[in-house]
C-alpha cells in the first residue's frame, strides 16, 4: 500500500495559506531573537512562495509557466533551507525551533506526494 496521499489539488490548496503564514508568522511570533535573518528569511520565503504558487501549473496557479514537478523541486530545496538554517546562521529557541517544524512539514507535504496516474503509467512503460 502506497502511503503518499497528498495530490497535486490538495498540494495547491496548501501552498496560498503557507506563503501568508510565512508571510505573517514571524512578526506574530516574534522571531528574530537569536538572529534578525530568523524574521526575514520566512517572510523572503513567503514572498517566493506566492510567486511559486502563482506561476505553478496546478489548479489554483494564475499564470501557470511552471511544470509542477519544479514546484515539487523547490519546495524540497526550501525544506532542506530551513532544516539546515538555524544551524547555519546560528538560530536558538523559538527562530530555530520554527523553522525545524517547517522544514518538517514541507518535506512531509514533497515526501507524501502522490504522483499522478499519467505520470505512473508512462513510468511503468520506461520499465
Amino acid at each position: 500500500m502506497d502511503p503518499r496521499f497528498v495530490t497535486k489539488t490538495m498540494h495547491a490548496y496548501l501552498d496560498y495559506p503557507v506563503a501568508l503564514s510565512l508571510m505573517t508568522a514571524p512578526f506574530l511570533l516574534h522571531l528574530g531573537a537569536s538572529h534578525p535573518m530568523a524574521r526575514w528569511l520566512a517572510v523572503g520565503s513567503g514572498v517566493a512562495a506566492l510567486i511559486l504558487t502563482l506561476l505553478t501549473d496546478h489548479k489554483l496557479g494564475v499564470f501557470r509557466v511552471l511544470p509542477y514537478r519544479v514546484h515539487l523541486a523547490v519546495d524540497f530545496l526550501v525544506g532542506v533551507v530551513f532544516l539546515a538554517a538555524p544551524l547555519a546562521l546560528g538560530f536558538s529557541g523559538l527562530d530555530a525551533w520554527y523553522y525545524w517544524a517547517n522544514s518538517l512539514a514541507v518535506l512531509l507535504v514533497v515526501g507524501l506526494h502522490k504522483p499522478e496516474a499519467a505520470t505512473l503509467q508512462a513510468e511503468a512503460l520506461a520499465v
